[in-house]
């Protein structure tokens, strides 16, 4: 066996890894990555992976930058640097940026723009355009292409199998994410909490996919409302994050009834979809008969469950679609302000620790569709909107982390004060440009909000 990893044998160390991720205040890091369409300039499509125009040219001309390939099969699947930061490849070729652990937004924002400036100038050789929205708005899925990445032949496989939408999601759609610390179980309950009951909030903020194969879906965040039924056993409110006694254990409980997809080893990827991670440990996997899990192993299995915040040694925030430029440095503004300042956290606690989970439900089935116009309590999720990013705002304040000219992170929230105060989110200004100028084509949208 090639992974030399730990052996596990016992739920106890599942539980340790999850603790072994606390970590003082003063070393917490932001890590922020997003995910962008690739098409090429001449018919708009997506690049397939080979090919003068295809992605693999795309990398290795990457490489250039100082990125060191990571190969599966022979393929380049994979870009690194010796920083944590990688730039990875999606089902359909999306392009994501999966940054380095940064102290502040502001390296978080410069790293984004670095990223950007590279892509642009072998754009530029190629033919080729990135786009940031949440969903690809005009190509059918049945004319995404596929990467050569073993691991995603298995989900192609199994998601049909537990959803209707699974393959929408792995091949049409893109995303912004923030990681963020703790510092105890205490502090990380606290933070899941309150990020899981906002999620909704940054969705409607962040509304940015109304379209599918070129016309209006109905929905402001297709991208999200695709979550909705693309696997039951692995997506969701996790209601039991509000219920007494949750922590590291819980959430272990959880993983564990999250059935699998695959085992890595020796380079290959063993499908074990649908088994059980208990079943592994015990050593009775199908899959793999005899053999008990690695801490690898673990750390693979906790990528296979898609919440809309997701626990590893850190919390992921999940719950925003792709968009441009300014709107990446507005994510972790908005997660970090909120999270990362004590008092922020308690008054956000304090806003939405009474909220029931027919609340919460609530607006999961409904913000994709109706976005900040989400009714709530006796006003609207716009109306939250604008506490929430009032709560961050102070939280960022108090932080008085300063660039080089002494502004603070507080500016990097201003895409969202925009959005929040003319309460119209991305997703609707693409639709006034649709049924106005673009007189009902959605091509110009690859001229208009490409990168």
């Amino acid at each position: 066996m090639s992974d030399q990893s730990p052996t596990i044998t016992s739920k106890r160390e599942l539980v340790e890894y999850l603790a072994s991720g606390c970590k003082p205040r003063d070393k917490w890091l932001i890590g922020t990555e997003h995910e962008k369409f690739a098409y090429r300039l001449d018919d708009l499509r997506p690049l397939e992976y080979e090919g003068d125009q295809g992605v693999r040219v795309m990398l290795d001309k990457l490489t250039r930058f100082g990125w060191n390939p990571v190969s599966e099969s022979g393929n380049v699947i994979a870009l690194v640097q010796s920083d944590g930061s990688s730039i990875t490849l999606e089902p359909a070729g999306q392009l994501e940026l999966s940054g380095a652990p940064l102290p502040n937004i502001h390296e978080t924002c410069k790293e984004v723009g670095t990223h950007l400036q590279q892509v642009k100038a072998v754009a530029a050789e190629m033919g080729i355009g990135f786009l940031g929205v949440g969903y690809q708005p005009k190509w059918p899925r049945s004319e995404m292409p596929w990467m050569p990445k073993n691991r995603y032949a298995i989900m192609q496989n199994y998601m049909p199998k537990r959803g209707n939408l699974g393959l929408d999601m792995m091949q049409s759609t893109c995303t912004v994410q923030v990681n963020l610390d703790f510092d105890s179980e205490v502090t990380m309950v606290k933070m899941f909490r309150v990020s899981l009951a906002l999620q909704p909030i940054a969705t409607a903020l962040f509304a940015n996919s109304p379209f599918k194969n070129g016309k209006p879906s109905g929905y402001l965040s297709y991208r999200s409302h695709i979550w909705t039924d693309t696997d039951p056993d692995r997506t969701g409110n996790l209601p039991f994050v509000f219920e007494d006694g949750f922590g590291f254990e819980r959430y272990v409980d959880y993983m564990l009834d999250v059935p699998m997809y695959f085992v890595y080893r020796d380079g290959t990827y063993i499908d074990a979809s649908g088994q059980s991670f208990r079943d592994f440990i015990d050593g009775k996997l199908a899959a793999l008969p005899g053999e008990h899990p690695t801490l690898k192993d673990w750390e693979d299995h906790l990528t296979t469950a898609f919440p809309e915040v997701r626990l590893k040694k850190y919390l992921e925030m999940r719950g925003a679609d792709g968009g441009p430029w300014s709107r990446l440095c507005a994510l972790p503004a908005l997660w970090v302000g909120l999270l990362y300042d004590p008092d922020s956290l308690d008054h956000a606690w304090n806003m939405v620790k009474d909220w029931t989970l027919e609340e919460h439900d609530h607006l999961r089935a409904m913000v994709p569709e109706m976005a900040l116009n989400t009714p709530f309590r006796s006003g609207t999720v716009g109306d939250v909107a604008l506490d929430v990013l009032e709560c961050a705002h102070e939280g960022l304040l108090r932080r008085k982390c300063l660039d080089g000219v002494g502004l603070d992170e507080t500016r990097f929230l201003k895409p969202l004060f925009q959005i929040a105060e003319s309460g119209l989110t991305p997703a609707e200004d693409l639709l006034f440009a649709y049924e106005r100028r673009w007189k009902g084509c959605i091509d110009p949208i690859f001229r208009e909000y490409a990168y």
